[in-house]
């Protein structure tokens, strides 16, 4: 169905098969984000069930209560160096995404609907 990534890979850790849940639009702009930069994208966090993200809360990780990640609306993507990290933020906003938050090891993307767009911070 998509060109380049398996619902698999957007699961929870938690919940195999939870992939399922992420927004098909925002698989598809991936899929395109993907294209545009011309390099594969690894995905470190895209479904998060509410137990996960709790987890991740507890842990002082990068993680809110009201995360786009729990909807399936967000993707975390791994980042290798600065040159890739701003080709990838590049790609995501052509590809229609508009929400980017920036750290050193991943990007944040999301196009959820309930959120205010056009924002970008780091972490």
């Amino acid at each position: 169905m998509y060109k380049y990534f398996k619902l698999s890979e957007f699961d929870s850790p938690d919940e195999p098969g939870s992939g399922e849940m992420m927004e098909p639009a925002v698989v598809l702009a991936l899929d395109n984000a993907r294209d545009i930069a011309g390099f594969p994208f690894v995905v470190t966090s895209g479904f998060r069930s509410i137990a996960h993200n709790r987890s991740l809360i507890r842990a002082g990780l990068p993680a809110s209560a009201k995360s786009s990640h729990l909807l399936g609306w967000a993707v975390d993507l791994r980042v290798d160096n600065a040159e890739r990290a701003y080709l990838m933020v590049e790609a995501l906003l052509d590809a229609g995404f508009n929400r980017i938050g920036v750290s050193e090891k991943f990007i944040h993307a999301d196009m959820d609907p309930n959120k205010n767009p056009n924002r970008l911070w780091t972490y």
